[in-house]
């Protein structure tokens, strides 16, 4: 099937409009993407049609919420290929969904002296969850180093597993350097010495094609609004033998089964893990959203994505004093750099006044700009709908900016 751009970028009117008197240009999917009218038409139908909280009602609103909540729950497992929809618990985004594991899977399994190995490229969202969770239990956080291209030092990894290890926390894609981390590789290392793995998939579910079962991880966590989704919605997979095992991380609402003064027994899964009433509106519009991406083809749009990282690549490459960090030979829809001589957030601001939407700064990852001894970078990141025209664009801005400076 041919990729049609235009059809894509139909579905994006926020695409077609000018900022200061400029074409919009959006190279910053990777902070949050945007969402296509089949998304922002979900909620407003949701709401004029057929609203009601899900679960707990007998009416028919309810029940018909209900029905698509639940509904969404079994295309996320069919998305990422899990083996039981009771392994899908919705989350207010990755964050959240770090901050369970590691508040729950850290109370069941974690004693005083345990480590867990985390990624030296994380975003903070994957690694103070942990460091908060080993300073309450007495353990330690281990780094798992990367090499100045940004490859992830695998074979480091089995020197660093010892008995006290119980988990591995890692990116599967950096959302500084782009790199792709070989989780299949990760898992049977780990596993062999009966290490769980928790992989944050923030930058890769969108991108490239995710089959849990076959990545064997143990825990698996996204975002819908990177997924051109609504806001506030997460997923978290695991593995049911360790949500059963794993206490509730919230009280109150819908985990609860029953309830007395005397005791409380908790609801089985994936509903002992969602307290309260959920993001229903957003968690459904996300449905659509998915149905979306199906429609095109998340193996069609990874290639896209693909063939503009290295159309991208290779036209910065022609900018005198360019500077890039993260040149793994397994990359996706990310590229950070910076020109020598001028600040990042200078040449971020200029970039805006033309029109184009770029990232600037830490990335929420200081160890990765400790590791380069830099305060920050110029990030650009590609979605669905970006065309190599923008990217032309794009570097136009960026040459009149250099010879400004």
């Amino acid at each position: 099937m041919k990729y049609d751009i235009n059809k894509i970028r139909s579905s994006f009117p926020i695409l077609h409009q000018q900022v200061y008197k400029k074409q919009f240009v959006y190279l910053d999917s990777a902070a949050s993407a945007q969402k296509p009218v089949q998304v922002l038409m979900k909620e407003e139908q949701l709401h004029n049609d057929y609203y009601g909280n899900i679960h707990r009602a007998a009416h028919f609103m309810a029940d018909k919420a209900t029905v698509e909540f639940e509904a969404v729950r079994d295309k996320v497992q069919k998305f990422i290929n899990a083996e039981y929809r009771k392994e899908i618990i919705f989350t207010k985004g990755t964050t959240e969904s770090v901050n369970l594991v590691a508040s729950s899977f850290c109370e069941k399994y974690l004693n005083e002296g345990d480590e867990i190995i985390v990624s030296e490229m994380e975003h903070h969202s994957n690694l103070v969850p942990w460091q908060l969770a080993a300073e309450r239990l007495g353990a330690k956080v281990v780094k798992l180093p990367f090499s100045d291209n940004g490859v992830l030092q695998i074979e480091k990894l089995p020197e660093l597993i010892n008995s006290k290890t119980k988990l591995i926390s890692v990116a599967h894609v950096s959302n500084v350097l782009g790199t792709i981390n070989p989780i299949d590789e990760i898992t049977k290392i780990a596993h062999e010495k009966g290490v769980a793995v928790f992989v944050d998939g923030a930058q890769a579910a969108q991108h490239i094609s995710v089959d849990v079962q076959k990545m064997d991880v143990d825990f698996y966590a996204f975002s819908a609004h990177k997924m051109y989704g609504p806001n506030g919605v997460g997923i978290l997979y695991g593995k049911k033998k360790y949500l059963n095992e794993m206490p509730p991380y919230q009280g109150g609402g819908e985990m609860i089964s029953e309830v007395s003064f005397e005791k409380t027994t908790f609801n089985e899964l994936p509903y002992k893990f969602e307290a309260g009433t959920p993001n229903i509106t957003s968690v459904i519009a996300f449905g659509a959203a998915i149905d979306f991406i199906n429609e095109i083809g998340i193996i069609e749009i990874g290639e896209w994505e693909h063939e503009l990282l290295e159309y991208a690549t290779s036209k910065l490459k022609e900018i005198e004093g360019i500077i890039f960090y993260g040149e793994s030979p397994e990359k996706s829809s990310v590229i950070s750099f910076n020109i020598d001589g001028i600040h990042s957030y200078d040449l971020g601001m200029l970039l805006d006044k033309m029109g184009i939407a770029v990232r600037t700064g830490h990335h929420c990852a200081d160890p990765v700009m400790q590791h380069y001894k830099i305060q920050g970078t110029i990030r650009i990141s590609f979605g669905m709908y970006n065309t190599k025209e923008e990217i032309d664009v794009f570097i136009a801005a960026l040459n009149k900016v250099r010879i400004m400076f």
